[in-house]
């Protein structure tokens, strides 16, 4: 009996709560959207917020919108306002500072994990490269293995192509890495890698492929002069090779053979990825370099350390020969020096590159028209590789 008695009372309560407030916390807020897509691309932002006293969005991906933030106004209804300009297409993190305390959008189930950190995120749809298409669609999954390297738990995700899981073909493997400020998660979630494949894959743009998207910080990660960044690109590396592509290779129907194998990255991505392709230079058809190079190698004596550094490998020709490098870097970017730098060097030592300069900097409205750039090129050898120029390009703002 007194079961039956205390079903009907929490109801009650329930009921009660949710007419007092959201949850039954504090007042109960107005219907509103908490982000808006205006048919121009212009976001307008809202948070209900009643008590605060100052509200601002910030968003280091939405263009004129610094790391200080955008002001919001205050409704008489409690919800905070704010309303940006027109924005490109694309996938923006943001978070909120309510009195000075970051907070992500209540509202918003979309989130976008980085580096020890997590942002609210919003999709402005307008791409035919990265917008969710009706075409078939792959899967990413994220793996939990064990790093004997770093004798602790690690994640990665893993994008397969469409069919992957009721077949038995086996494909070809790209390994993306992220930036300084991202993590393993990065790539498939504020990158769109997923959607930049399937739709790649659907128009017959570049071969199906296996994606493994690693993490690339081993621990907390510290910048800049008395930093952490070498020591860290040793551990990675070290891992990579001893726990990262061995478990995508036993865990995946991956080919053999340089020809099917090729890996990429951005910013810290993008110099791991040359130390990593130059350890192995016989295991890699095809190495992309987006927005990075060799770090410090336009600066003093930096690019006759690093090609001491590295003498024996580029000095091989029969190997260099049959490995292509792709560089892209955005003419604002803070790493032009850095890139043009590599670039000169690897011409110089007889390495097949190709490098292109975009407009914008260091942003993900760059890394993912890279993506789209550079997928295509892949798995094609001599005679099926697309000609200059001729990779899909990125649909207009």
């Amino acid at each position: 009996m007194r079961v039956r008695l205390l079903i009907p009372l929490v109801a009650v309560v329930l009921v009660t709560n949710a007419a007092h407030g959201q949850n039954g916390f504090g007042p109960r807020p107005p219907a509103f959207e908490s982000v808006e897509v205006s048919s121009e691309r212009a976001l307008t932002f809202r948070l209900f917020a009643p008590k605060a006293e100052a509200v601002r969005l910030v968003s280091g991906d939405l263009p004129r919108t610094d790391f200080s933030g955008l002001e919001m106004k205050k409704r008489d209804d409690g919800v905070w306002e704010a309303t940006t300009a027109a924005v490109p297409a694309g996938a923006y993190r943001y978070h909120f500072y309510v009195d000075g305390l970051a907070v992500m959008d209540p509202r918003n189930p979309a989130t976008s994990e980085s580096n020890m950190n997590a942002s609210s995120l919003v999709l402005v749809p307008g791409s035919a490269s990265f917008d969710t298409r009706d075409v078939p669609h792959g899967a990413i999954s994220q793996v939990t293995y064990h790093s004997q390297v770093l004798s602790r738990q690690r994640r990665l995700h893993v994008y397969t192509p469409p069919g992957y899981e009721r077949g038995t073909e086996t494909y070809p493997v790209l390994y993306l890495l992220h930036g300084a400020f991202d993590c393993d998660a990065s790539w498939s979630s504020i990158g769109r890698a997923g959607a930049i494949l399937d739709n790649l894959i659907a128009d017959g743009g570049a071969k199906p492929m296996v994606v493994v998207m690693p993490m690339g910080h081993t621990g907390p990660f510290e910048f800049g002069p008395g930093g952490n960044f070498e020591k860290q690109m040793k551990e990675f590396v070290d891992e990579f090779q001893r726990d990262i592509r061995p478990l995508a290779e036993a865990r995946y129907r991956l080919r053999d053979g340089r020809e099917h194998r090729a890996i990429a990255g951005l910013s810290m991505g993008g110099a791991q990825t040359l130390e990593i392709a130059l350890a192995n230079l016989a295991d890699y058809g095809d190495v992309g370099v987006f927005s990075s190079g060799v770090f410090g190698i336009d600066r003093g004596d930096g690019a006759e350390k690093w090609i001491q550094k590295h003498s024996r490998v580029l000095e091989e020709a029969e190997v260099k020969k049959d490995v292509r490098v792709w560089f892209a870097t955005g003419r604002e970017d803070f790493l032009i020096g850095t890139s043009r730098k590599t670039v000169e060097v690897f011409k110089e030592k007889g390495f097949n590159v190709t490098y292109v300069e975009t407009a914008g900097g260091h942003t993900w409205l760059n890394w993912r028209d890279y993506l789209h750039q550079f997928a295509p090129r892949l798995f094609q050898r001599e005679g099926t590789a697309p000609a200059e120029g001729s990779a899909p390009k990125p649909a207009a703002p």
